[in-house]
């Protein structure tokens, strides 16, 4: 996996991006490419001196879902282990990582594609870009966690009519309506974004993978749960290193410099 050019990998200044890159059929996704992604999602988990994630792409778009010329060279299509071995473990390591991943979308995102992109942290689009869920145009449900986050972002009807119809989200509705955080001029995305990831890696890293954990279990615990939960929480990133930083920073009145530590 580690020579794989599917997925570029660089790391510069506590920021890992991650970058899908097969331009030619726009990002879709094969086999030897989600396995790839999945690598180096846990090289990133893993790295101690990596503080935020930048997953992106090259070219037009972002990522057009599953790579349907791959699937279909096989004859019996076993579509539940496609997902439960494919698309389930980048959703769950995206999730489960003690680090904030940033989607910065490049360009079209659909099926699968646009589901990944909601399962990070922070979305921001290029102007240009588009969401589709685009399962039902080929009578398949939205899979990667699509039909998890996209009705606790935007609402249930929101999210029914954009799955059933299948309809173009321009980024422009995809802030207005909450499924993303932003978006930016195509002339100025990388800039915005490397600002976004900088402002990220140097936070309390600790502190936000634990603020990352309790939206993590938000809309299963009751009230009751979610507040001893915050107590737990809140006692483990008080005994941070960044946390006493913060404090002596704020203080001396000057500006913390946290270690993630």
């Amino acid at each position: 996996m580690e020579n794989s050019t599917s997925i570029l990998y660089t790391q510069e200044g506590g920021i890992a991006t991650i970058t899908l890159n097969r331009p030619s059929v726009f990002n879709s996704f094969n086999h030897e490419m989600i396995h790839s992604l999945q690598h180096h999602l846990d090289v990133a988990a893993q790295d101690s001196s990596v503080r935020a994630v930048v997953l992106t792409a090259t070219g037009k778009a972002f990522c057009a879902g599953q790579d349907l010329g791959e699937v279909l060279e096989e004859k019996d299509i076993d579509f539940n282990k496609i997902v439960t071995e494919n698309y389930n473990p980048l959703v769950l390591k995206i999730r489960n990582m003690d680090k904030p991943v940033v989607a910065a979308v490049n360009g079209v995102a659909a099926g699968a594609g646009a589901n990944l992109a909601l399962a990070c942290d922070i979305v921001v689009a290029k102007k240009s870009a588009n969401f589709i869920q685009a399962f039902s145009k080929i009578g398949l449900i939205p899979d990667c966690g699509g039909t998890y986050f996209l009705p606790r972002l935007i609402g249930m009807q929101r999210a029914s009519a954009m799955m059933l119809l299948a309809d173009k989200v321009p980024a422009s509705q995809a802030k207005e309506i909450g499924m993303i955080y932003d978006y930016f001029s195509d002339e100025t995305f990388e800039e915005e974004v490397s600002k976004l990831a900088s402002k990220l890696a140097n936070l309390p890293t600790k502190g936000l993978a634990y603020t990352k954990k309790l939206l993590n279990q938000t809309f299963q615990n009751s009230i009751e749960e979610q507040l001893t939960q915050e107590g737990i929480y809140q006692d483990k990133a008080g005994k941070t290193s960044d946390y006493q930083e913060g404090v002596d920073a704020f203080l001396e009145k000057r500006n913390p410099v946290f270690k993630g530590e």
